[in-house]
């Protein structure tokens, strides 16, 4: 079965991409594929100048611990660790010395509006506060590219806003590239370019609207 075909995209430094279509265009499968989660049984995937293709498990799990961050739809939090204990799992994989590391953690928690909620377990936060500590998680190691899978489908529509809006910030303020899958209009629009997916091929704007895509 082939999910995605012919599909070429470039995304410079710094740029902020939305891939939008409808569900099972490839949209989640070509992220996956961006983050080196998944390997494409043709073609290439290069990211900074290296072919993920090429690079064993162990060598895409490095590369996007030191170079990636990841935001999921279903939050992907340790459930037995705090909220800050979350945020602090990417600097101590990245041996971040310590207290700087609890520092940066805690630094980033406030910055979400989490400061009161740093030794809260996740089962203990609302789905817009386990997004945030997500966006925190994410940027912890200050990645050079942020990968997002659907940031606000889990949420209702005012905190999806507050969430995009913190996710939109925190980019801005560290210059990351960010690559985005979303069904949020008003999140797409944010982007400097929508890439449109229709039946794992990517489309044309005109032929995107077209069909609602």
């Amino acid at each position: 079965m082939t999910i995605l075909s012919d599909v070429e995209i470039t995304v410079e430094s710094g740029e902020i991409v939305a891939i939008v279509g409808p569900s099972g265009s490839g949209k989640t499968t070509l992220l996956g594929l961006l983050a080196g989660l998944d390997r494409p049984s043709a073609g290439r995937i290069v990211v900074e100048g290296r072919q993920l293709g090429s690079l064993t498990e162990d060598q895409r799990a490095e590369f996007r611990l030191r170079r990636m961050g990841l935001v999921f739809q279903t939050f992907q939090l340790l459930p037995t660790l705090t909220a800050l204990e979350n945020v602090l799992v990417p600097l101590e994989l990245l041996g971040r010395p310590y207290p700087a590391r609890g520092d940066r953690a805690r630094e980033l928690l406030a910055r979400v509006g989490l400061e009161d909620r740093v030794d809260h377990l996740p089962a203990e936060l609302s789905g817009g506060e386990q997004q945030r500590v997500g966006l925190a998680r994410a940027f912890a190691g200050e990645p050079a590219i942020l990968l997002a899978d659907e940031p606000t489908g889990n949420l209702d529509r005012e905190t999806g806003q507050e969430v995009s809006a913190l996710l939109l910030e925190l980019n801005r303020e560290m210059g990351t590239t960010l690559v985005l899958v979303t069904h949020d209009p008003s999140l797409a629009t944010c982007a400097d370019r929508v890439i449109h997916l229709r039946g794992g091929c990517v489309v044309p704007f005109e032929a995107a609207r077209e069909v609602g895509a």
